[in-house]
């Protein structure tokens, strides 16, 4: 024990001296952009042809010059410097890129990215072709058309990735071209003159219409795209595969009737939804949200399926300007019906939040883009786009005066600029976490009852069997909720990147980006504190959950197990400690590689990937899992880095919560044999760094039949109750009772 204690010290001390060593080669209150850790990893003349240098990063745009010769002919940067649209991920995908003075895209490259979509059978060489494609886009026809004079290049099975790459090449392309006035664009400055803003008359203020004043109007638009015109358009876009498999029915069937309304105009809101409904709409929309209804029938849906395998609706988009705005589910609500009368019915009824990050403006023209994709292979599809315009009919705004001061041009050019600061990203975790609230929730009620659990652990554990059943279930809510359904899973990495966060340019915002995971971090600080790390490893992590019940399911079985002899299982132990330092050591010189490497962690491929992963990948789980049918919580006790990451800072703990009897080592050895991780000592101490708080040895520190010590108790009352019992009084002779009591 004394010598594992020596061992956890020098661990914990070496770990202080590397990290006191970063921290002092940090500059204090620098932040680079982003494109400074990218640059790294091309050539200049990959992304401008000709050019032979990277020049200094400016400092009024996260931009790079592209030298030839000591003359500038680009300007290279990185697309999430200056917007943060997200894939499935949640996270931002890094593309260098880069434009010349006529506004035209010379080169672009795909850095980095967390989509696990590229990861899982889909080539990530695909993914960089499509980006690479974009070399010679015009950004001038793009600010004419608002983003759409290209042709989107979809690769099947990965829509949305591609669709966010092309909204962050051209988005991010227009912001740099017009803040450097590339070829005659200009900065998108506040209007000084009057605005627009909607009117918001309430309750019985707000007008109503009918269906047909609306579409007179133009409060509600339609596009209606038959069968004949759907072929015609893949004809035209020249897919020989396409033109092969044509829509069946007669031309002028319906292939899709689509209508769009700003519902959030009070006069349409409460015309087409009703009271109630328009009553609901005002509660779910938040200080600058705006809300559109989207109706359709036909054939052809607009939603898809899309949202309910990621979430994301991949079939519509608005557009205003060079601005897109894609809908995720939590920003989605169905319709059951149109309140007036004279409204058609629909088979799609359903209403979208533009979310107030997104700088919708109610009074400008948009778009409604709808993707029309046709199945040209057993898996493969193609793609063409039809644009459903948009103009909020004047009478439902007030004009009103200039917020922004017209001489105010340097603070509308730094909201562009300050994109690169990853503090701005706070309002897409913010939305993230909106969207994650349910999931949040459920996982706060968990972790509250198993606080409650580890603080009233002697109540918990009088019974075993009891103990065994909730175990069991919480450990199939771990890998079934937490682990395969929400993909919260803990990783080495996010410890390694945290101590690369806090070395450069840190911010709460990337740590933010996953609600589940920043909960779950949380609490493993909070409980290191108190318990050390078994209540993260024994009872949240999803992979040791998938160890536990396969090994439970291999005994059921019969299979035989193994128990390690203590001098090599305490041999074996400290082989985790070298992978995380060796892990630790690899990211401060590259987290790149050290994430590669950590590749040594199983759960990206049994849990968030869910088995869906090469045959190398699937034999190195297959093994590790093997091996605990055998040996319970092989993998726990002897490679996971995650779990010498905890152990460390555990060893802080203010409180031994585990009771133990004086007699326990010697010469009991009850606990330390029925240990499934071989935690306990053979004298009786527990090893906290092992231990992962399953609560075993308190169902037997109080078990009447298990433990030596209670059992001695319960014999010693026993004895001392029969001695001490009272022979029953006679009513008809109580004189001779009391006699006998006392002779007793």
């Amino acid at each position: 024990m004394r010598l594992d204690r020596e061992y956890g010290r020098i661990l914990l001390t070496a770990l202080l001296v590397a990290l006191t060593c970063m921290l002092a080669g940090v500059r204090a209150g620098h932040s680079e952009p982003l494109v400074a850790k990218f640059l790294d990893k091309v050539d200049v003349s990959e992304l401008v042809p000709g050019a032979d240098s990277f020049g200094e990063i400016r400092s009024d745009i996260a931009v790079v010059p592209a030298l030839k010769h000591g003359q500038t002919v680009g300007y290279v940067f990185l697309t999430s410097d200056f917007v943060t649209t997200t894939g499935y991920s949640g996270k931002p995908i890094h593309v260098l890129m880069a434009v010349d003075a006529n506004a035209k895209v010379t080169g672009v490259k795909l850095v980095k990215h967390s989509e696990p979509i590229v990861l899982i059978g889909i080539p990530e060489s695909k993914i960089r072709a499509v980006t690479e494609k974009y070399a010679g886009l015009d950004l001038i026809a793009e600010a004419e058309s608002g983003g759409s004079a290209h042709k989107l290049d979809i690769i099947s099975g990965a829509t949305v990735t591609i669709i966010v790459i092309d909204d962050s090449i051209v988005r991010a392309g227009l912001k740099v071209a017009r803040q450097l006035g590339l070829g005659g664009l200009t900065a998108e400055l506040a209007e000084s003159g009057p605005q627009k803003k909607l009117l918001m008359p309430s309750g019985a203020d707000v007008p109503i219409s009918d269906w047909q004043t609306l579409t007179g109007d133009g409060s509600v638009r339609a596009l209606l795209l038959d069968i004949g015109q759907i072929n015609q358009a893949f004809i035209d876009s020249g897919d020989a595969r396409a033109i092969k498999r044509p829509e069946r029915g007669n031309p002028e069937d319906t292939f899709i009737e689509l209508h769009l309304a700003l519902v959030s105009a009070p006069e349409i809101g409460r015309t087409l939804l009703g009271a109630d409904e328009y009553a609901n709409l005002v509660e779910w929309l938040d200080d600058g949200e705006q809300a559109i209804l989207v109706l359709g029938r036909g054939q052809y849906s607009f939603k898809g399926s899309g949202y309910v395998r990621g979430g994301i609706f991949d079939r519509i988009q608005i557009i205003q300007g060079d601005t897109a705005v894609r809908f995720f589910d939590k920003q989605h609500r169905r319709l059951g019906r149109l309140a007036p009368g004279d409204a058609p019915s629909f088979a799609e009824l359903d209403l979208f939040k533009i979310p107030a990050d997104m700088e919708f403006k109610p009074s400008e023209p948009f778009r409604l883009q709808l993707l029309v994709q046709r199945a040209v292979g057993a898996i493969e599809k193609t793609f063409i786009t039809f644009d459903l315009g948009y103009k909020t009919p004047d009478r439902y705004f007030e004009t009103i005066a200039s917020a922004t001061p017209a001489n105010d041009v340097s603070m509308q050019l730094s909201g562009d600029i300050a994109a690169s600061n990853p503090d701005e990203l706070s309002h897409l975790w913010k939305r993230i976490w909106e969207q994650k609230k349910v999931e949040a929730a459920v996982l706060a009620v968990a972790l509250i009852l198993l606080t409650g659990v580890f603080f009233f652990q002697m109540q918990f554990t009088r019974s075993e069997r009891f103990v065994y059943w909730f175990r069991i279930g919480f450990l199939c809510f771990t890998l079934f909720g937490l682990g395969w359904y929400a993909n919260a899973q803990l990783s080495v990495v996010n410890v390694l990147a945290f101590f690369s966060a806090i070395t450069t340019d840190f911010s709460w915002s990337a740590f933010l980006m996953d609600p589940l995971v920043f909960i779950l971090w949380f609490s493993v600080a909070a409980s290191l504190l108190f318990w050390g790390r078994g209540v993260f490893c024994g009872w949240l992590c999803p992979f040791g959950a998938l160890q536990e019940l396969t090994n439970k399911i291999a005994r059921l079985c019969r299979i035989p197990q193994i128990t390690v002899p203590w001098g090599v299982h305490e041999r074996l132990w400290p082989l985790k400690y070298m992978i995380f330092l060796g892990l630790f050591g690899t990211s401060l010189y590259s987290l790149e590689l050290a994430e590669q490497l950590a590749e040594v962690e199983p759960f990206k491929t049994a849990i968030i990937l869910k088995f869906d992963r090469t045959w190398p990948y699937l034999l190195f789980v297959g093994l590790l899992l093997g091996a605990g049918l055998f040996i319970e919580r092989f993998y726990c006790r002897y490679m996971c880095p995650l779990g010498a990451a905890l152990a460390i800072p555990a060893r802080m703990r203010m409180f031994d919560w585990l009771k133990r009897y004086k007699e326990c080592g010697d010469p009991c050895q009850r606990c330390a044999k029925e240990c499934f991780v071989q935690a306990i000592h053979p004298e009786g101490n527990i090893n906290p760094n092992e231990c992962l708080q399953c609560l075993h040895c308190q169902v037997l520190y109080q078990s009447n039949s298990k433990c030596p010590v209670c059992i001695k108790k319960v014999a010693k009352r026993k004895r001392f109750e029969d001695r001490n019992r009272i022979k029953p009084i006679l009513p008809t002779d109580e004189a001779a009772g009391t006699a006998s009591v006392l002779a007793e």
